[in-house]
């Protein structure tokens, strides 16, 4: 079984996909950091090198098609395009034959721009101090990208709401909602 998390950057898919994999024994895999890997290239330079974000979403997905065809139980964090463009192609392709469940995890913009990540063009993470002014324009984008992807995200199996519950224990509650999902014991 594979699970795919979706939902907007910095959400939480990375830190939460590696914990659930843990407690379950899955493998994981972050897309973004898959695709650096094929491509042998930081994400921000591959953009740089396709004519459009389109062909960046093409040759994203066709990374996500090599990751979903292995043939292991995986947690999977997607990008925010994750349901959504050619990625949306490949995750129906797989959801047809009855590998994948999709989550959307979601959380409150202003939990969000409080723990916000930066990298740099290379894909290494830097530090940048936001002060009230920019937090305000990081939660407009965060809401701005929320509502682009809103009708994306509605097409996984599972909405999970983490606001208000510690980080230890959404592991646990994602568990719990797979087992009312599928009548299984994970």
């Amino acid at each position: 079984m594979k699970i795919y998390l979706n939902g907007v950057s910095c959400v939480g898919k990375t830190t939460i996909g590696k914990m659930l994999a843990d407690k379950m024994g899955y493998s994981f895999y972050d897309i973004d950091e898959e695709i650096e890997k094929y491509y042998q290239k930081p994400i921000e330079r591959i953009q740089d090198d396709c004519w459009g974000m389109r062909k960046f979403r093409e040759m994203g997905s066709q990374v996500l098609d090599i990751v979903l065809s292995r043939d292991e139980n995986a947690v999977i964090a997607a990008t925010p395009a994750g349901l959504k463009y050619s990625y949306l192609q490949v995750y129906k392709k797989h959801k047809k034959k009855g590998e994948v469940i999709s989550i959307h995890i979601i959380d409150k913009p202003e939990n969000i721009v409080n723990r916000i990540t930066f990298y740099d063009k290379d894909s290494i993470p830097i530090t940048i101090v936001l002060d009230e002014l920019k937090k305000k324009l990081y939660l407009k984008e965060i809401i701005k990208d929320y509502n682009h992807f809103k009708d994306s995200f509605q097409r996984a199996d599972l909405q999970i709401v983490i606001n208000e519950i510690n980080l230890e224990d959404i592991p646990d509650l994602i568990i719990s909602r797979l087992d009312d999902l599928n009548g299984i014991a994970y």
